[in-house]
């Protein structure tokens, strides 16, 4: 079992039940194995011992599936179709937005109606608190980003910036059709609000 923190494997088991049975959820969840990749699976489709996939992202076009991710700094990302037919989860650290994992992901949903998308940002280390190198400016870059003071806020530091994961995600999006409105989240940091987090 896949742990991503080094918890005790029977602990982990133990709450990942309790939730499943406080949360009255309709099925077991299939627990990914997070890689910081881009890999997005079916959550309809889990593999029949309920073992850990590795993969960054889950959706699902059936209902009473599951689909779950975990984050600590790393950016939850969630999504759903008006209508309530769709629905994903991506974990998003800033080498699966570089890389690509919210465009992997869509690549689930029909382009033509991604307007209709709706998305919620959940906590993540925030613009004033995540420091990167101008390395990580320069991979963002190459994949096609806008690369501004929004997304990327220079400090005096010489090859030091402010990464903001929300603007970065929200850029992103925006690129591949979901509205502006309909991107909502992004208040919280992680890091500044640890006694909630």
């Amino acid at each position: 079992m896949a742990t991503h923190v080094g918890d005790e494997p029977t602990l982990v088991a133990q709450n990942r039940a309790l939730l499943t049975r406080e949360a009255a959820l309709p099925t077991s969840i299939c627990w990914l194995n997070q890689v910081h990749g881009i890999d997005v699976i079916n959550a309809a489709d889990p593999p029949l011992d309920l073992s850990p996939l590795s993969a960054d992202a889950v959706y699902s076009d059936q209902s009473n599936v599951v689909c779950a991710i975990l984050t600590a700094d790393c950016l939850p990302i969630l999504l759903c179709d008006k209508a309530g037919t769709w629905v994903a989860a991506i974990h998003a650290g800033w080498r699966g937005l570089a890389c690509g994992v919210i465009e992997a992901t869509l690549q689930r949903y029909p382009k033509s109606a991604r307007h209709a998308l709706l998305v919620w940002l959940g906590p993540a280390i925030g613009p004033t608190a995540f420091e990167v190198s101008d390395e990580v400016v320069a991979q963002f870059k190459k994949q096609g980003f806008q690369i501004n003071d929004r997304v990327f806020k220079p400090l005096p530091k010489s090859n030091r910036f402010l990464g903001n994961l929300y603007a970065l995600a929200s850029q992103r999006l925006e690129m591949l059709g979901i509205l502006a409105p309909n991107i909502t989240g992004g208040t919280h940091c992680t890091y500044l609000e640890s006694s909630n987090f």
